[in-house]
């Protein structure tokens, strides 16, 4: 049965038959704008580039690594990042995600206490003009989803209009089970370091 979480649910990762969770993915699906053109002939594709990234921090609330589009893999290979999308779905939602960070716990630095998931408008397009844009919090790999633990439909939640940056949820270690608390909340933020101080002040 799948655990679709509500904003600031938490949920632990041992599962219904005793077993951890081990390999959970985060996938973010986007489409590019769509623009009149002059006087209102034809239409043309603006490309958006939302950036998923994924921020490790230690038991004291430090932050370690950020695996982004410009480092996609932490250093215990862990945490992987599939690659910067620079445009968004331009031809329709396709249904599959534009990119996808996958988290391993079985080989997560025992010294990571806490797995924050962030999103980012690089240009800074807002997520209310976006004609569609979800998330999905997923056990599984990029090409098998087992089962999800949250969705957020970030171009159509009003709560999301007029932000450029969101907390998607972090993943925490406590009396050594990891456990998940799902956000989903949109921050004043402009840019990813300002997201990462954001998380570490608030969210930790």
């Amino acid at each position: 049965m799948a655990i679709n979480l509500q904003k600031g649910q938490r949920i632990s990762l041992e599962k219904s038959n005793g077993t951890r969770l081990e390999r959970i993915c985060v996938g973010i699906n986007w489409g590019a704008i769509e623009k009149k053109g002059l006087f209102g002939l034809g239409k043309t594709k603006e490309a958006v580039d939302l950036d998923g990234s994924c921020i490790l921090y230690n038991e004291n609330k430090q932050a370690l690594e950020v695996v982004y589009f410009g480092n996609l893999q932490s250093k215990d290979r862990a945490v992987r990042h599939s690659g910067d999308d620079l445009t968004g779905d331009v031809n329709g939602n396709d249904g599959l995600d534009n990119e996808v960070i996958t988290l391993d716990f079985s080989i997560l630095n025992p010294s990571v206490n806490y797995v924050a998931f962030v999103l980012n408008s690089f240009r800074g397009q807002d997520f209310g003009t976006i004609p569609f844009a979800s998330i999905r919090i997923y056990e599984g790999t990029p090409s098998r989803v087992t089962e999800v633990f949250a969705k957020y439909d970030i171009a159509h939640d009003a709560a999301f209009a007029g932000h450029v940056s969101m907390v998607m949820g972090v993943f925490y270690r406590k009396n050594g089970e990891w456990k998940f608390n799902a956000i989903g909340e949109a921050t004043k933020d402009r840019k990813l370091q300002e997201t990462v101080d954001t998380v570490t002040r608030q969210y930790l």
